[in-house]
């Protein structure tokens, strides 16, 4: 060995620390995760709530499929328009008070469909013809299969779109 503090002979290999351990975590970590679950938790509370309280709707709309299939029939038709009359306002009671809805006819009635759906997109010209139709047989016959279309269609429509507060105790079937 030279006693020069440069030759090459006085290398020796690095020393490498072990790694750092992935587990336990930090301090820190331990609220974020913490915080991170709690958040969690309260999304899913709430979407579930969400949920809940829109069954009505989910029901409305099964039903209103059963009606439709039931349209098809001529026989049928003015049976299946008056339940789906009967539908519609069955939603909007559950979805409103009944004091508020219950006794809604005629223009006050379709006033009521515009204004709870918060859009102009959809059509409620229904509500006047459901309300004529389910009552008055020769109506009921004499509509054609476009316009049994369109009127399920803003029925539908009505249905996913309309804006209603469900009071807490009220979130049941309709």
């Amino acid at each position: 060995m030279t006693p020069d503090p440069t030759s090459l002979d006085r290398l020796h290999d690095l020393v490498v620390p072990p790694p750092t351990p992935r587990w336990p975590l930090a301090p820190g970590w331990n609220w974020v995760l913490g915080f991170v679950l709690l958040a969690a938790l309260v999304l899913a509370g709430r979407a579930f709530i969400h949920w809940q309280r829109n069954r009505y709707r989910r029901e409305a709309l099964a039903e209103l499929a059963r009606q439709e299939g039931a349209l098809a029939d001529p026989s049928r038709r003015t049976l299946a328009l008056a339940a789906i009359a009967e539908l519609l306002k069955r939603a909007a009671v559950t979805a409103w008070p009944r004091e508020q809805v219950a006794g809604l006819t005629g223009p006050a009635w379709t006033a009521f469909l515009q204004r709870s759906t918060g859009s102009e997109k959809v059509n409620v010209s229904f509500g006047e013809l459901l309300e004529t139709s389910a009552y008055d047989l020769r109506k009921g016959t004499a509509l054609d299969d476009a316009g049994l279309r369109e009127m399920i269609a803003g029925v539908r429509a009505w249905l996913i779109h309309h804006r209603g507060e469900v009071p807490e105790g009220r979130a049941g079937s309709c």
